[in-house]
């Protein structure tokens, strides 16, 4: 079981791992050996609250299939196990991150001296293009 936060808890049986052949650079290793780890995982079976589930579905993006499957592909090391342990990461780290509530936005109004500023700003602006013209405005 990986716990990963207080009430989000992933049982390892429940993560289908397969290796495949990495691609790009490595020479007879990635021609030879099926390194790469193939993570697959179902969200539903984690028993998200709703607003967790939403954050996931977004921060996982491209890699949730439309069934809510989260496939990780990890080729980063040249051991199957490191790769595997990479991917679990991986797993765990978007859990994470979707557990975290993002802090609501409280809206402010601009102070007065801030409010002078962009008005001085603007006029002194507008005077610098009012000399490119043939003649100054007084």
């Amino acid at each position: 079981m990986l716990r990963i936060a207080r009430d989000i808890v992933i049982d390892e049986s429940d993560i289908e791992i397969g290796f495949v052949r990495a691609s790009g650079p490595g020479g007879q290793n990635v021609n030879k050996l099926s390194t790469a780890a193939q993570l697959r995982y179902d969200s539903h079976r984690a028993h998200l609250a709703p607003d967790v589930a939403a954050r996931l579905t977004r921060l996982a993006g491209q890699r949730m299939t439309r069934d809510g499957v989260i496939v990780i592909h990890a080729q980063r090391f040249r051991t199957q196990e490191r790769n595997r342990q990479d991917a679990v990461d991986r797993l765990v780290e978007l859990f994470k991150a979707a557990a975290v509530r993002p802090t609501p936005r409280r809206a402010t109004r601009p102070t007065l001296a801030s409010k002078k500023r962009r008005l001085e700003g603007k006029k002194r602006r507008g005077e610098i293009k009012s000399m490119r013209s043939g003649r100054p405005e007084e």
